[in-house]
């Protein structure tokens, strides 16, 4: 089993970063967890803002307790059923979708490295750091295009809720990263798909 852990800001490429490492192992035993699977069906009354909005890129805007009890099942060969988040309602649906069991556990997120117990499962830690205008630029588009967000409420939460989380708990887990990686991801993403694909043989 070889357990990849995946973090960078909103909008450094996490998911894309991911796929490409997967189309590069070329091997269905790879399993791709997103953390945002993992928002708390109701997010705490201590993360509410004044706007009736929700902070959710605080640490404690996540369900770590499943979290970690599906990466542990999927970790020791098993079969879980990963909730189903849908960003236009802000809310966890009643879908799952069924993952494992795998023999490559990818798991990207804010907040990847984050918690310790996942922390030390991983076998390689990787953070993207991409400069914030970038990062800013890509999300305003996905959110635009893709999650029906309007450009005011984009830019209000930016500054509300993305940007000061970010400086305060999500760039300090930079430290716990095995290999950073910037802008030009594709030889990063070669080669730790050849770290993944010698993983797997060795385990064969």
């Amino acid at each position: 089993m070889f357990l990849l852990g995946i973090a960078g800001g909103s909008g450094s490429g996490k998911t894309t970063f991911a796929k490409k490492i997967i189309q590069r192992v070329a091997d269905p035993s790879v399993a791709l967890l997103h953390q945002d699977s993992y928002y708390l069906p109701t997010p705490p009354q201590t993360l509410s803002n004044a706007g009736g909005g929700f902070n959710f890129d605080h640490p404690d805007a996540f369900d770590w307790p499943l979290l970690r009890s599906q990466f542990e099942k999927l970790k020791n060969g098993g079969r879980v059923p990963v909730p189903v988040y849908d960003y236009r309602t802000n809310q966890r649906t009643t879908e799952v979708e069924a993952v494992g069991p795998c023999r490559v556990i990818i798991l990207e997120g804010i907040f990847t490295l984050w918690d310790a117990a996942l922390r030390d499962l991983f076998d390689l830690k990787v953070f993207l750091n991409v400069e914030a205008d970038i990062r800013f630029i890509r999300r305003l588009h996905r959110d635009v295009r893709e999650r029906g967000r309007g450009l005011d409420s984009i830019i209000r939460q930016y500054y509300d809720t993305v940007r000061p989380m970010h400086h305060e708990f999500l760039e300090p887990t930079r430290q716990y990263a095995d290999l950073t990686v910037g802008e030009e991801t594709d030889i990063a993403a070669e080669v730790i798909a050849a770290r993944v694909r010698h993983a797997l043989g060795e385990n064969q």
